[in-house]
Protein backbone atom coordinates (compact mmCIF):
# COMPACT_ATOMS: atom_id res chain seq x y z
CA UNK A 1 0.00 0.00 0.00
CA UNK A 2 1.27 3.52 -0.84
CA UNK A 3 1.95 6.18 1.78
CA UNK A 4 -1.18 8.00 0.61
CA UNK A 5 -3.23 4.84 0.97
CA UNK A 6 -1.88 4.19 4.46
CA UNK A 7 -2.66 7.79 5.40
CA UNK A 8 -6.23 7.50 4.18
CA UNK A 9 -6.74 4.23 6.06
CA UNK A 10 -5.51 5.83 9.30
CA UNK A 11 -7.45 9.09 8.83
CA UNK A 12 -10.92 7.93 9.88
CA UNK A 13 -9.73 6.19 13.08
CA UNK A 14 -7.82 9.36 13.96
CA UNK A 15 -10.93 11.52 13.41
CA UNK A 16 -12.99 9.16 15.56
CA UNK A 17 -10.39 9.31 18.35
CA UNK A 18 -10.45 13.12 18.11
CA UNK A 19 -14.24 13.19 18.52
CA UNK A 20 -13.95 10.70 21.39
CA UNK A 21 -11.46 12.94 23.18
CA UNK A 22 -13.76 15.97 22.76
CA UNK A 23 -16.56 14.07 24.51
CA UNK A 24 -14.28 12.30 26.95
CA UNK A 25 -12.74 15.58 28.05
CA UNK A 26 -16.14 17.00 28.99
CA UNK A 27 -17.13 13.84 30.85
CA UNK A 28 -13.83 13.62 32.69
CA UNK A 29 -14.39 16.87 34.56
CA UNK A 30 -18.07 16.38 35.44
CA UNK A 31 -17.36 14.42 38.66
CA UNK A 32 -14.54 16.71 39.84
CA UNK A 33 -15.40 20.09 38.32
CA UNK A 34 -17.86 21.28 40.99
CA UNK A 35 -15.44 20.24 43.76
CA UNK A 36 -12.54 22.05 42.10
CA UNK A 37 -14.68 25.18 41.72
CA UNK A 38 -15.74 24.86 45.37
CA UNK A 39 -12.09 24.76 46.43
CA UNK A 40 -11.86 28.42 45.36
CA UNK A 41 -15.10 29.31 47.21
CA UNK A 42 -14.37 28.04 50.73
CA UNK A 43 -15.96 24.67 49.80
CA UNK A 44 -19.39 26.24 49.36
CA UNK A 45 -21.06 23.70 47.03
CA UNK A 46 -24.17 25.84 46.53
CA UNK A 47 -22.08 28.70 45.11
CA UNK A 48 -19.94 26.20 43.26
CA UNK A 49 -22.92 24.73 41.39
CA UNK A 50 -23.80 28.22 40.17
CA UNK A 51 -20.29 28.96 38.91
CA UNK A 52 -19.94 25.47 37.41
CA UNK A 53 -23.14 26.09 35.45
CA UNK A 54 -21.64 29.31 34.12
CA UNK A 55 -18.53 27.40 33.06
CA UNK A 56 -20.67 25.05 30.96
CA UNK A 57 -22.64 27.97 29.52
CA UNK A 58 -19.37 29.64 28.50
CA UNK A 59 -18.25 26.44 26.77
CA UNK A 60 -21.53 26.26 24.81
CA UNK A 61 -21.37 29.94 23.90
CA UNK A 62 -17.85 29.56 22.51
CA UNK A 63 -18.93 26.58 20.44
CA UNK A 64 -21.88 28.57 19.08
CA UNK A 65 -19.63 31.46 18.05
CA UNK A 66 -16.56 29.59 16.80
CA UNK A 67 -17.95 26.45 15.14
CA UNK A 68 -18.68 28.30 11.85
CA UNK A 69 -15.36 30.18 12.10
CA UNK A 70 -13.34 26.96 12.31
CA UNK A 71 -15.55 25.33 9.70
CA UNK A 72 -14.96 28.25 7.33
CA UNK A 73 -11.23 28.21 8.02
CA UNK A 74 -11.17 24.51 7.16
CA UNK A 75 -12.85 25.32 3.82
CA UNK A 76 -10.10 27.88 3.15
CA UNK A 77 -6.94 26.23 4.51
CA UNK A 78 -7.94 22.55 4.72
CA UNK A 79 -9.22 20.30 7.52
CA UNK A 80 -5.78 19.29 8.80
CA UNK A 81 -4.77 22.92 9.34
CA UNK A 82 -7.72 23.34 11.73
CA UNK A 83 -7.90 19.96 13.46
CA UNK A 84 -4.27 19.69 14.58
CA UNK A 85 -3.95 23.21 16.10
CA UNK A 86 -7.30 22.64 17.82
CA UNK A 87 -5.88 19.57 19.54
CA UNK A 88 -2.98 21.69 20.78
CA UNK A 89 -5.43 24.29 22.05
CA UNK A 90 -7.49 21.63 23.81
CA UNK A 91 -4.39 20.23 25.52
CA UNK A 92 -3.46 23.73 26.69
CA UNK A 93 -6.98 24.43 27.97
CA UNK A 94 -6.92 21.36 30.23
CA UNK A 95 -3.43 22.17 31.49
CA UNK A 96 -4.51 25.73 32.33
CA UNK A 97 -7.47 24.36 34.31
CA UNK A 98 -5.34 21.72 36.02
CA UNK A 99 -2.78 24.31 37.11
CA UNK A 100 -5.39 26.95 38.04
CA UNK A 101 -4.40 29.00 41.11
CA UNK A 102 -7.65 31.01 40.93
CA UNK A 103 -11.23 30.60 39.70
CA UNK A 104 -10.78 32.82 36.66
CA UNK A 105 -8.18 30.40 35.32
CA UNK A 106 -10.94 27.79 35.06
CA UNK A 107 -13.00 30.21 33.00
CA UNK A 108 -10.01 30.83 30.75
CA UNK A 109 -9.57 27.07 30.34
CA UNK A 110 -13.23 26.51 29.43
CA UNK A 111 -13.18 29.45 27.03
CA UNK A 112 -10.26 27.92 25.13
CA UNK A 113 -11.82 24.45 25.35
CA UNK A 114 -15.06 25.76 23.84
CA UNK A 115 -13.21 27.37 20.95
CA UNK A 116 -11.05 24.35 20.18
CA UNK A 117 -13.94 21.93 20.71
CA UNK A 118 -15.64 23.68 17.80
CA UNK A 119 -13.16 21.78 15.58
CA UNK A 120 -15.91 19.16 15.51
CA UNK A 121 -17.03 21.13 12.42
CA UNK A 122 -13.79 20.34 10.60
CA UNK A 123 -13.89 16.73 11.79
CA UNK A 124 -17.38 16.20 10.37
CA UNK A 125 -16.36 17.94 7.15
CA UNK A 126 -13.36 15.58 6.92
CA UNK A 127 -15.71 12.59 7.17
CA UNK A 128 -17.88 14.05 4.39
CA UNK A 129 -14.77 14.69 2.24
CA UNK A 130 -13.54 11.09 2.34
CA UNK A 131 -16.91 9.32 2.20
CA UNK A 132 -19.18 8.79 -0.84
CA UNK A 133 -22.79 9.94 -0.25
CA UNK A 134 -24.21 6.41 -0.06
CA UNK A 135 -21.91 5.53 2.86
CA UNK A 136 -22.21 8.74 4.87
CA UNK A 137 -25.00 7.58 7.17
CA UNK A 138 -22.81 4.69 8.36
CA UNK A 139 -19.76 6.94 8.78
CA UNK A 140 -21.69 9.61 10.68
CA UNK A 141 -23.14 6.77 12.72
CA UNK A 142 -19.60 5.80 13.70
CA UNK A 143 -19.01 9.40 14.79
CA UNK A 144 -22.17 9.22 16.90
CA UNK A 145 -21.01 5.93 18.37
CA UNK A 146 -17.73 7.31 19.66
CA UNK A 147 -19.66 10.29 20.97
CA UNK A 148 -21.71 7.84 23.03
CA UNK A 149 -18.57 5.98 24.04
CA UNK A 150 -17.18 9.23 25.41
CA UNK A 151 -20.25 9.58 27.61
CA UNK A 152 -19.62 6.07 28.93
CA UNK A 153 -15.92 6.46 29.64
CA UNK A 154 -15.71 10.14 30.57
CA UNK A 155 -17.65 10.33 33.86
CA UNK A 156 -16.38 6.92 34.97
CA UNK A 157 -12.74 7.75 34.27
CA UNK A 158 -13.15 11.21 35.80
CA UNK A 159 -14.47 9.69 39.01
CA UNK A 160 -11.68 7.12 39.18
CA UNK A 161 -8.95 9.67 38.50
CA UNK A 162 -10.60 12.20 40.80
CA UNK A 163 -9.86 9.88 43.72
CA UNK A 164 -6.18 10.53 43.02
CA UNK A 165 -6.69 14.30 43.06
CA UNK A 166 -9.18 16.87 41.78
CA UNK A 167 -6.77 18.12 39.13
CA UNK A 168 -5.60 14.75 37.83
CA UNK A 169 -8.43 14.34 35.25
CA UNK A 170 -7.47 17.68 33.68
CA UNK A 171 -3.85 16.63 33.28
CA UNK A 172 -4.89 13.28 31.80
CA UNK A 173 -7.26 14.96 29.32
CA UNK A 174 -4.50 17.38 28.32
CA UNK A 175 -2.01 14.55 27.88
CA UNK A 176 -4.43 12.52 25.73
CA UNK A 177 -5.04 15.48 23.41
CA UNK A 178 -1.32 16.14 23.13
CA UNK A 179 -0.62 12.47 22.32
CA UNK A 180 -3.36 12.50 19.67
CA UNK A 181 -1.87 15.67 18.16
CA UNK A 182 1.51 13.98 17.77
CA UNK A 183 -0.12 10.88 16.27
CA UNK A 184 -2.25 12.97 13.89
CA UNK A 185 0.76 14.96 12.69
CA UNK A 186 2.15 11.76 11.15
CA UNK A 187 -1.02 9.95 9.98
CA UNK A 188 -3.57 12.63 8.99
CA UNK A 189 -3.45 13.60 5.30
CA UNK A 190 -5.35 16.60 3.99
CA UNK A 191 -8.79 15.64 2.67
CA UNK A 192 -9.77 18.86 0.87
CA UNK A 193 -8.17 19.37 -2.54
CA UNK A 194 -6.90 22.87 -3.27
CA UNK A 195 -9.32 23.17 -6.18
CA UNK A 196 -12.21 22.76 -3.74
CA UNK A 197 -11.11 25.49 -1.33
CA UNK A 198 -12.75 28.90 -1.11
CA UNK A 199 -12.01 32.29 0.39
CA UNK A 200 -12.71 33.00 4.06
CA UNK A 201 -14.83 35.96 5.19
CA UNK A 202 -16.17 36.73 8.65
CA UNK A 203 -19.46 37.76 7.06
CA UNK A 204 -20.02 34.11 6.17
CA UNK A 205 -18.16 32.57 9.10
CA UNK A 206 -20.03 34.18 11.99
CA UNK A 207 -22.82 31.98 13.41
CA UNK A 208 -25.65 34.12 12.03
CA UNK A 209 -23.99 34.57 8.65
CA UNK A 210 -23.31 30.85 8.30
CA UNK A 211 -26.92 30.00 9.14
CA UNK A 212 -28.12 32.66 6.69
CA UNK A 213 -25.96 31.17 3.94
CA UNK A 214 -27.82 27.89 4.32
CA UNK A 215 -30.62 29.62 2.40
CA UNK A 216 -28.65 28.83 -0.77
CA UNK A 217 -29.56 25.19 -0.18
CA UNK A 218 -33.34 25.09 0.36
CA UNK A 219 -33.49 21.47 1.54
CA UNK A 220 -30.71 22.08 4.07
CA UNK A 221 -32.33 25.28 5.32
CA UNK A 222 -35.71 23.62 5.78
CA UNK A 223 -34.19 20.65 7.60
CA UNK A 224 -32.36 22.89 10.07
CA UNK A 225 -35.67 23.28 11.90
CA UNK A 226 -35.77 19.51 12.37
CA UNK A 227 -32.16 19.46 13.54
CA UNK A 228 -32.70 22.30 16.00
CA UNK A 229 -35.69 20.52 17.51
CA UNK A 230 -33.61 17.33 17.89
CA UNK A 231 -30.78 19.30 19.51
CA UNK A 232 -33.21 20.98 21.90
CA UNK A 233 -34.63 17.63 23.00
CA UNK A 234 -31.12 16.30 23.68
CA UNK A 235 -30.03 19.37 25.64
CA UNK A 236 -33.15 19.36 27.79
CA UNK A 237 -32.54 15.70 28.59
CA UNK A 238 -28.89 16.22 29.49
CA UNK A 239 -29.60 19.22 31.71
CA UNK A 240 -32.19 17.58 33.96
CA UNK A 241 -31.34 13.86 33.85
CA UNK A 242 -29.43 13.72 37.14
CA UNK A 243 -31.56 16.21 39.08
CA UNK A 244 -34.88 14.76 37.95
CA UNK A 245 -34.07 11.11 38.52
CA UNK A 246 -32.52 11.79 41.91
CA UNK A 247 -35.66 13.66 42.98
CA UNK A 248 -38.20 11.23 41.47
CA UNK A 249 -36.57 7.91 42.29
CA UNK A 250 -34.05 8.71 45.03
CA UNK A 251 -31.12 7.73 42.83
CA UNK A 252 -27.60 8.02 44.19
CA UNK A 253 -24.81 9.61 42.18
CA UNK A 254 -23.61 6.10 41.38
CA UNK A 255 -27.02 5.20 39.96
CA UNK A 256 -27.04 8.38 37.89
CA UNK A 257 -23.62 7.45 36.54
CA UNK A 258 -24.75 3.93 35.69
CA UNK A 259 -27.80 5.22 33.84
CA UNK A 260 -25.66 7.62 31.82
CA UNK A 261 -23.35 4.74 30.96
CA UNK A 262 -26.40 2.83 29.74
CA UNK A 263 -27.43 5.78 27.56
CA UNK A 264 -23.92 6.05 26.12
CA UNK A 265 -23.69 2.31 25.50
CA UNK A 266 -27.04 2.32 23.72
CA UNK A 267 -25.93 5.22 21.52
CA UNK A 268 -22.67 3.48 20.68
CA UNK A 269 -24.38 0.22 19.68
CA UNK A 270 -27.16 1.81 17.65
CA UNK A 271 -25.08 4.43 15.84
CA UNK A 272 -21.92 2.38 15.51
CA UNK A 273 -23.45 -0.95 14.51
CA UNK A 274 -27.18 -0.94 13.78
CA UNK A 275 -27.21 2.22 11.64
CA UNK A 276 -25.24 0.37 8.97
CA UNK A 277 -28.16 -1.97 8.35
CA UNK A 278 -31.17 0.07 9.52
CA UNK A 279 -30.62 3.19 7.41
CA UNK A 280 -30.02 1.34 4.10
CA UNK A 281 -33.09 -0.84 4.81
CA UNK A 282 -35.39 2.08 5.61
CA UNK A 283 -33.81 4.77 3.45
CA UNK A 284 -32.40 7.98 4.89
CA UNK A 285 -35.66 9.92 4.96
CA UNK A 286 -37.71 7.16 6.53
CA UNK A 287 -34.92 6.45 9.03
CA UNK A 288 -34.96 10.11 10.08
CA UNK A 289 -38.74 10.07 10.65
CA UNK A 290 -38.71 6.73 12.48
CA UNK A 291 -35.80 7.86 14.66
CA UNK A 292 -37.55 11.08 15.67
CA UNK A 293 -40.77 9.19 16.41
CA UNK A 294 -38.93 6.68 18.61
CA UNK A 295 -37.15 9.52 20.37
CA UNK A 296 -40.43 11.34 21.05
CA UNK A 297 -41.94 8.13 22.46
CA UNK A 298 -38.86 7.52 24.61
CA UNK A 299 -38.85 11.01 26.12
CA UNK A 300 -42.57 10.87 26.90
CA UNK A 301 -42.33 7.37 28.40
CA UNK A 302 -39.47 8.40 30.68
CA UNK A 303 -41.49 11.41 31.79
CA UNK A 304 -44.37 9.10 32.73
CA UNK A 305 -42.24 6.39 34.41
CA UNK A 306 -43.28 5.55 37.95
CA UNK A 307 -40.25 3.48 39.01
CA UNK A 308 -36.52 3.94 38.47
CA UNK A 309 -35.99 0.45 37.06
CA UNK A 310 -38.26 1.34 34.13
CA UNK A 311 -35.75 3.92 32.91
CA UNK A 312 -33.27 1.25 31.83
CA UNK A 313 -35.83 -0.32 29.48
CA UNK A 314 -36.91 3.05 28.11
CA UNK A 315 -33.32 4.01 27.36
CA UNK A 316 -33.57 1.49 24.52
CA UNK A 317 -36.20 3.67 22.82
CA UNK A 318 -33.95 6.72 23.12
CA UNK A 319 -31.00 4.78 21.75
CA UNK A 320 -32.98 3.53 18.74
CA UNK A 321 -34.07 7.10 18.14
CA UNK A 322 -30.38 7.80 17.52
CA UNK A 323 -30.72 6.56 13.93
CA UNK A 324 -32.15 10.00 13.13
CA UNK A 325 -28.82 11.81 13.57
CA UNK A 326 -26.70 9.93 11.00
CA UNK A 327 -29.65 9.88 8.58
CA UNK A 328 -30.15 13.65 8.59
CA UNK A 329 -26.38 14.26 8.43
CA UNK A 330 -26.19 12.07 5.34
CA UNK A 331 -29.10 13.90 3.71
CA UNK A 332 -27.79 17.37 4.45
CA UNK A 333 -24.12 16.75 3.58
CA UNK A 334 -25.18 15.34 0.20
CA UNK A 335 -26.91 18.64 -0.60
CA UNK A 336 -23.69 20.66 -0.29
CA UNK A 337 -20.57 20.57 -2.46
CA UNK A 338 -17.03 19.90 -1.13
CA UNK A 339 -16.14 23.60 -0.99
CA UNK A 340 -18.79 24.26 1.66
CA UNK A 341 -18.72 21.18 3.88
CA UNK A 342 -16.79 22.99 6.61
CA UNK A 343 -19.18 25.93 6.57
CA UNK A 344 -22.15 23.57 6.66
CA UNK A 345 -20.84 21.59 9.63
CA UNK A 346 -19.91 24.83 11.39
CA UNK A 347 -23.45 26.16 10.95
CA UNK A 348 -24.93 22.90 12.27
CA UNK A 349 -22.60 22.94 15.29
CA UNK A 350 -23.58 26.55 15.96
CA UNK A 351 -27.17 25.37 15.92
CA UNK A 352 -26.23 22.72 18.48
CA UNK A 353 -24.42 25.34 20.57
CA UNK A 354 -27.48 27.59 20.54
CA UNK A 355 -29.61 24.67 21.70
CA UNK A 356 -27.03 23.97 24.43
CA UNK A 357 -27.65 27.48 25.75
CA UNK A 358 -31.45 27.54 25.47
CA UNK A 359 -32.31 23.88 26.15
CA UNK A 360 -30.97 23.70 29.72
CA UNK A 361 -32.80 26.92 30.60
CA UNK A 362 -36.07 25.39 29.43
CA UNK A 363 -35.40 22.01 31.04
CA UNK A 364 -34.36 23.31 34.45
CA UNK A 365 -37.10 25.96 34.36
CA UNK A 366 -39.79 23.34 33.80
CA UNK A 367 -38.27 21.14 36.49
CA UNK A 368 -38.26 23.97 39.02
CA UNK A 369 -41.85 24.96 38.20
CA UNK A 370 -43.61 21.59 37.90
CA UNK A 371 -41.55 19.10 39.94
CA UNK A 372 -41.75 20.38 43.57
CA UNK A 373 -44.34 18.81 45.89
CA UNK A 374 -45.96 22.24 46.22
CA UNK A 375 -46.36 22.71 42.46
CA UNK A 376 -49.86 23.04 41.04
CA UNK A 377 -50.25 21.25 38.77
CA UNK A 378 -47.42 18.91 39.74
CA UNK A 379 -45.90 17.25 36.66
CA UNK A 380 -42.45 15.83 37.56
CA UNK A 381 -41.94 14.56 34.02
CA UNK A 382 -42.66 17.95 32.39
CA UNK A 383 -39.11 18.48 31.02
CA UNK A 384 -39.17 15.03 29.39
CA UNK A 385 -42.57 15.77 27.86
CA UNK A 386 -41.11 19.02 26.47
CA UNK A 387 -38.19 17.09 24.96
CA UNK A 388 -40.65 14.66 23.38
CA UNK A 389 -42.67 17.56 21.98
CA UNK A 390 -39.55 19.04 20.36
CA UNK A 391 -38.73 15.68 18.80
CA UNK A 392 -42.29 15.34 17.50
CA UNK A 393 -42.27 18.84 16.02
CA UNK A 394 -38.96 18.02 14.32
CA UNK A 395 -40.54 14.93 12.78
CA UNK A 396 -43.52 16.93 11.48
CA UNK A 397 -41.21 19.55 9.97
CA UNK A 398 -39.23 16.84 8.19
CA UNK A 399 -42.42 15.24 6.87
CA UNK A 400 -43.45 18.60 5.47
CA UNK A 401 -40.08 18.96 3.69
CA UNK A 402 -40.12 15.45 2.25
CA UNK A 403 -43.71 15.78 1.02
CA UNK A 404 -42.64 18.49 -1.44
CA UNK A 405 -39.54 16.76 -2.81
CA UNK A 406 -39.02 14.05 -5.40
CA UNK A 407 -36.78 11.19 -4.32
CA UNK A 408 -33.78 12.28 -6.39
CA UNK A 409 -33.78 15.76 -4.86
CA UNK A 410 -32.04 14.36 -1.81
CA UNK A 411 -29.58 12.12 -3.57
CA UNK A 412 -27.55 14.33 -5.91
CA UNK A 413 -24.90 16.67 -4.49
CA UNK A 414 -25.49 20.35 -5.25
CA UNK A 415 -22.28 20.74 -7.25
CA UNK A 416 -23.16 17.83 -9.55
CA UNK A 417 -26.64 18.90 -10.62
Amino acid sequence: MSDAGRGRSAALPFILVTVLLDTLGVGLIIPVGPRLVASFLHDDLEKASHWFGLLFALYSLMQFVFAPVLGGLSDRFGRRAVILPSLLGAACSYLVSGLAPALWWLFLGRLVAGITGASFSAANAYVADITPPEKRAARFGAVGAVFGLGFILGPWLGGELGDLGLRVPYFVAGGLNLANLIYGYFVLPESLARDNRRSFTLARANPFGSLRNLAKHPVVLRLTGTLFCAFMAQMILQSIWALSNQARFGWSLREVGRSLMAVGLGMAIVQGVLVRSIVPALGERRALLVGLALGAAGYAAIGAAQHGWMIYFLILLLALGGIAGPAVQAIISSEVGPKEQGELQGALNSLSGLAAIIGPLIGTGLLAHFAPDSASPRIPGAPFYAAGAFSLVGMLLAMRVFATLPTKALAVPADQR
